[in-house]
């Protein structure tokens, strides 16, 4: 069977869904394929700071108003080094400007629950197996081929977003030689928990630590979720939960501060690295969100970057059904790939400030020790870091209205 749409989306994570409601808010039609279940989709643990500028996207399509109940709205930072914890007030350095804790997988559900009571296409366990006629001219168009329930289907379709993550098909389907790739390993990953317990703090804690990083960050007010900087290569089988709860409370320890314990409800090890992909864009596939790039999550910018990207592509491609301006699709990967670069260089300042390198020297320890002291003692400093935490504008250019 063959299925036809405007625009084919492979992914429906943060970036697949957020893009396939953005251009339904313009009339656009465009069909997802998941190739998880439902259930794992809305329940995969994972970021959970939310810049303004995602917020204010959330509520321009109508989907803020669980996240503005359920959510919890910072105004600051903690910075805690040796034991000595400081604040920094974004809000009041920026102008106003503040993040919100809410978990992606409810982000998730909330997309995922207004694309389904819209009645708009969204395939479950649908896997995409290949991706064809991306520079085809004529009557060629894209063609999605996808498994989905034992059968294997058809999508035809004007354009293709990949958004279907560093792993997925998308990018792997870009000829040898039309895409340039740079990458970083990181000599630590992060151990993460989410505990049943309430937080013991109101806002976010990063600390450094002669142990290493943690890092307390919150879910609700009845949900924790915090982590260790660990070996990237270490069995999380030789974390049991005690060992995990003592190492928190040494290097989050702080004079009149108590670290809440609770259940452990879900642990796991994560590597660290960067990656880039560029162009994100080949003839009518387009990239976008983990699928073009990774972060460091130090910086709290990966899922946001995911929606910067489909804010800018949601536009180009509404531009582009709806007036005879084709050409501004050329435009999606520059200014793609401008912003990321920013989020790669914050998230790298953050992660090297507050992580114990294993390859430093003495030299290095104290250059480290020196920017931990300037960042907190200096406004500008303080500024430069809660103006990118908080988020930089998203790309200013308006999208066409819907006729």
């Amino acid at each position: 069977m063959t299925i036809k749409t405007q625009v084919g989306i492979i992914g429906a994570g943060p970036a697949g869904l957020m893009l396939s409601e953005l251009l339904a808010a313009q009339g656009v039609e465009s069909v997802v394929l998941e190739r998880k279940d439902r259930v794992y989709c809305e329940s995969r643990i994972r970021a959970g700071v939310l810049e303004q500028g995602t917020v204010d996207l959330l509520d321009s399509i109508g989907l803020g108003e669980r996240l503005h109940r359920e959510g919890l709205v910072h105004q600051g930072i903690y910075l805690q080094f040796n034991g000595n914890r400081h604040r920094i007030n974004m809000a009041e350095l920026t102008g106003g400007k503040c993040i919100t804790v809410y978990g992606q997988q409810e982000v998730v559900r909330d997309l995922i629950k207004a694309r389904l009571e819209g009645e708009r296409p969204l395939f479950f366990e649908a896997e995409a197996l290949s991706i064809e006629n991306l520079t085809s001219g004529g009557n060629r168009k894209p063609q999605v081929t996808f498994m989905h329930q034992g059968r294997n289907e058809v999508l035809e379709c004007e354009f293709v977003a990949g958004c279907d993550g560093f792993h997925g098909i998308a990018r792997a389907v870009i000829p040898k030689g039309q895409l340039t790739t740079v990458s970083r390993e990181y000599p630590f990953g992060w151990l993460g928990i989410l505990a049943e317990v309430p937080p013991s703090t109101d806002e976010l804690i990063y600390s450094f630590h002669k142990n290493g990083f943690a890092m307390h960050s919150l879910r609700s007010p009845q949900l924790s979720r915090l982590y260790l900087q660990v070996d990237p290569d270490d069995d999380i089988r030789n974390w049991p939960d005690d060992r995990i709860w003592s190492e928190l409370q040494i290097r989050l320890g702080a004079a009149d501060w108590v670290l809440n314990q609770g259940p452990i409800i879900d642990k796991g090890i994560t590597p660290m690295r960067s990656f880039m992909s560029s162009p994100m864009q080949y003839g009518r596939l387009f990239l976008a969100g983990d699928a073009a790039h990774i972060v460091p999550p130090t910086g709290a910018k990966g899922l946001n970057l995911a929606i910067s990207d489909v804010k800018v592509l949601a536009e180009v491609l509404t531009v582009n059904f709806t007036s005879d301006n084709h050409g501004l699709l050329e435009s999606y990967s520059e200014r793609c790939i401008r912003r990321a670069w920013r989020a790669q260089d914050f998230s790298m300042m953050m992660t090297s400030m507050l992580h114990l390198d294993p390859r430093s020297d003495s030299f290095e320890l104290e250059l480290q020790r020196s920017r931990q002291e300037f960042t907190v003692s200096s406004k500008a400093a303080a500024t430069a870091l809660s103006e990118n935490y908080v988020g930089i504008p998203f790309d200013s250019r308006i999208m066409m209205p819907k006729s």
